[in-house]
């Protein structure tokens, strides 16, 4: 069935009313009439099996015909801290990285980074991110939306980590600490922060910031990965590593 993100408002005594674009989606893309099924998610944990009654223009009224609790949310949770990479990268990123479960996506603005400054993530660039994010997450099946946080500069971002959680920071220098060694010293909270850089990767010296904010530095094997590939398997072989992956 077709899987639809909402406000946990817009379910009420067994009543579902719709409003928005995803009204025009199921109507006029979709092309759901009255008595078709399609599967809510409200961000909380719970997925309803619903029915259209009545659909126009702007709104859709259907009932709910069972609830449920979702389980597939990972126990651990991966914050991925993703240096800003051009073009659409960084929106194969989000959606990739939803699929696989990351609960949270932090930009990243790095001393090699192509993009000029955090003003160029824009609003317009915000939303749009949010919209492959919410997409993905219906598609995967997701209890919850994966947050996206405001772009940060790099040091700003480490110290933003390293409030909690056990953060990682993949790097081709290193050469005597592999992920799943790392892995060892994760926190009861299971709380990843993996710090993945741009095209250019990171500089030396964003290293000795991130040693300084207690972010460790790992290796993930002997090859090179590009900077929209790094984030993806690593947080897959934590989660693998972890449980979380079967």
């Amino acid at each position: 069935m077709h899987r639809f993100f909402v406000s946990p408002q817009a379910i009420r005594d067994n009543r579902v009313v719709m409003r928005g674009t995803v009204v025009h989606q199921i109507r006029d893309v979709l092309r759901m009439n009255p008595g078709d099924e399609f599967v809510l998610l409200d961000n909380s944990g719970f997925a309803y099996r619903a029915e259209i009654v009545t659909i126009d223009r702007d709104v859709l009224r259907g009932r709910v015909v069972e609830k449920w609790k979702l389980e597939t949310e990972p126990t651990t949770r991966v914050t991925l801290y993703q240096g800003l990479l051009k073009g659409q990268k960084f929106d194969w990123v989000l959606q990739k990285g939803t699929e696989i479960g990351i609960a949270a996506f932090v930009p990243v603005l790095a001393a090699r980074c192509l993009v000029g400054s955090l003003d160029d993530v824009s609003a317009a660039r915000m939303e749009r991110w949010q919209r492959i994010v919410v997409e993905a997450a219906e598609q995967a099946g997701r209890a919850a939306l994966p947050h996206i946080g405001a772009a940060m500069l790099f040091a700003n971002a480490c110290e933003y980590a390293a409030r909690g959680g056990l953060s990682l920071i993949p790097w081709e220098g290193e050469r005597a600490r592999g992920l799943r060694d790392a892995l060892q010293d994760i926190p009861k909270s299971k709380e990843i922060n993996l710090f993945i850089g741009p095209e250019g990767g990171f500089a030396e010296e964003e290293i000795a910031t991130a040693r300084d904010h207690t972010v460790v530095p790992v290796s993930l094997g002997p090859r090179i990965l590009r900077a929209e590939t790094a984030g993806l398997a690593a947080a897959a072989a934590i989660l693998y590593e972890l449980g979380d992956l079967g």
